[in-house]
């Protein structure tokens, strides 16, 4: 883990305190998202707060307006942090380590699910039931389309895999065949 993501999850972690506190968890995040990809679609923006010449007030008070009245005064004051401290660049992993954080403590989880083919909305369902059964979180279902799959699924849910692929199926009867040679 790099030095700015371990930054990155002190800031989280400290916002996250305060928005659990107000009940403002999931409107933070929608927040976050919004100032993350404002400065991922706008170079300008990024120039201009990692910019020497621009001083630190009159970056804290553009910033402020341009999203006064669009993003709560917890996020306004960690915006406000980081440009203090010079550390703009890390609002991206700002934004994953507070989802991270987020969710779970709120039992929620992303799946990534791998097919062959898009999933149906039904099909999209029955998998957010089945693997909310299994971790004890309620699943949020992204289907990525994956022709290497061949049949079945692949579903990543943090950090574990669940392959039911038909490639992952043979890959594992190749590696018992090799182990009984």
């Amino acid at each position: 883990m790099s030095r700015d993501t371990r930054v990155a999850k002190r800031y989280a972690r400290a916002l996250f305190e305060v928005t659990f506190a107000e009940g403002k968890v999931t409107e933070t995040q929608a927040e976050l998202r919004a100032i993350a990809e404002a400065f991922a679609s706008d170079p300008a923006l990024r120039k201009f707060v990692s910019s020497p010449g621009v001083s630190v007030e009159n970056k804290k008070k553009v910033l402020n307006s341009a999203f006064e009245g669009r993003v709560s005064v917890p996020v306004i004051r960690t915006v406000d942090l980081l440009i203090e401290r010079g550390r703009t660049q890390l609002f991206g992993e700002l934004r994953e380590s507070y989802e991270q954080i987020s969710n779970e403590a709120l039992g929620l989880a992303d799946a990534m699910v791998y097919t062959a083919f898009p999933l149906t909305e039904e099909e999209k369902s029955a998998a957010a039931v089945r693997f909310g059964l299994l971790t004890g979180k309620k699943i949020t279902i992204k289907n990525i389309v994956d022709k290497s799959v061949l049949g079945g699924a692949k579903v990543v849910i943090g950090n574990t895999l669940y392959d039911g692929s038909l490639a992952g199926k043979l890959a594992r009867l190749e590696k018992s065949f090799e182990r009984q040679a």
